[in-house]
């Protein structure tokens, strides 16, 4: 079979890992990358070896020879123009979440790539960890008997959450606790969310104009109950340290994990206390990576190559979305948000979540 050919539009800390994920994959025939920043865009070429290093990521759409792109550019505002012209185009996408800005562009790349016949998938990376996918298995071999509730707590550090929230003022529900929210409704499947209720608390991102936490409650079709709080002003530990608390009560067992990585404690005299390979993408350590994110890649790079399904569906994003707008949609009016949000309430955007 023939090599994939691969483009990666954005190569800063996500694309970067992508790039380099591909450039080392035994599936990848050649690969293209696009980086507006020039020391950036030369140090990813020189990484990996691409064959195309540009600044236009339109060259690597018009390329008739690129069968998939990794689109990884910021702000989020990008993502449905990059991948609506890549869909159009006839390549396979892999898209970083989120999906897009609105519940019908998301429609509309959904529908483009379903008729097109392309894969289409978003970055959730976190269901390629190792700890979420034993509860995934748990629940569906029956091993915990039939859900009833969930509890996920995620924080992160505020400079962490001060360098992705200067891209555009997004809610924690829309920037963190997204990657929860994917996670238990696909845990959940085939349940689907009905209604949402959610509180915002501000603290030290004040001046930034986002809140430091958000929690809220989701409620399934069954009664079955999710409780997700994010929140992203921990006090700096190490740069892009992220501590998570996950419990999946079901009635015959309960899978209670602790992802706060705290496991290795780093302690020097220039920098203090550190936890190395606390990420949420996860990073090279030499010749291994430690983390999920590569794997997501190479599993899209599989999905490509061999023609199988991707583990993300689209749709499942597009509903993880429509909750997230509902969370802040919650906060916003101060009651519970019922779903699907009505044709008037699907125009909302991420750009105008939470901001007071």
């Amino acid at each position: 079979m023939e090599l994939v050919k691969v483009g990666v539009i954005g190569t800063g800390w996500c694309g970067g890992i992508r790039a380099i994920a591909a450039a080392n994959s035994a599936l990848v025939g050649e690969l293209h990358i696009a980086e507006i920043n020039p020391d950036r865009l030369a140090e990813v070429e020189a990484a990996t070896g691409a064959i195309t290093a540009t600044a236009d990521w339109e060259a690597l759409v018009a390329n008739p020879d690129i069968q998939a792109l990794m689109i990884s550019a910021t702000p989020e505002t990008t993502h449905y123009p990059m991948a609506r012209a890549a869909l159009a185009a006839g390549k396979h996408v892999l898209l970083e979440k989120p999906i897009s800005i609105t519940l019908e562009e998301a429609d509309d790349l959904i529908d483009l790539a379903q008729t097109k016949g392309l894969k289409f998938t978003i970055g959730y990376s976190q269901r390629f960890n190792p700890q979420q996918a034993l509860v995934k298995r748990s629940l569906g071999n029956g091993t915990l008997g039939d859900p009833v509730s969930i509890l996920i707590s995620r924080h992160i550090t505020r400079s962490l959450g001060a360098k992705i929230g200067a891209r555009t003022k997004l809610s924690p529900a829309a920037m963190e606790a997204t990657h929860d929210i994917d996670f238990s409704l696909w845990c959940l499947e085939p349940r689907r969310p009905v209604r949402v209720y959610s509180q915002i608390a501000w603290g030290v991102r004040k001046d930034q104009g986002v809140p430091d936490t958000q929690t809220m409650i989701i409620t399934m079709n069954d009664g079955v109950t999710v409780t997700i709080g994010a929140g992203w002003s921990l006090p700096p530990g190490y740069p892009n340290f992220s501590a998570t608390w996950i419990e999946f009560i079901g009635t015959e067992g309960a899978l209670l994990i602790d992802a706060s990585h705290r496991d290795i404690v780093l302690n020097t005299m220039e920098h203090g206390v550190q936890f190395p390979l606390s990420t949420m993408p996860g990073e090279y350590v030499d010749h291994v990576y430690a983390g999920p994110m590569e794997r997501e890649t190479t599993h899209f790079l599989e999905a490509v190559y061999y023609d199988r399904p991707v583990m993300v569906e689209p749709s499942l994003a597009r509903q993880t979305m429509e909750v997230y707008l509902a969370a802040d949609l919650s906060v916003e009016r101060n009651q519970v948000v019922e779903l699907p949000l009505d044709r008037d309430e699907t125009g909302l955007t991420l750009a105008n979540a939470v901001t007071s």
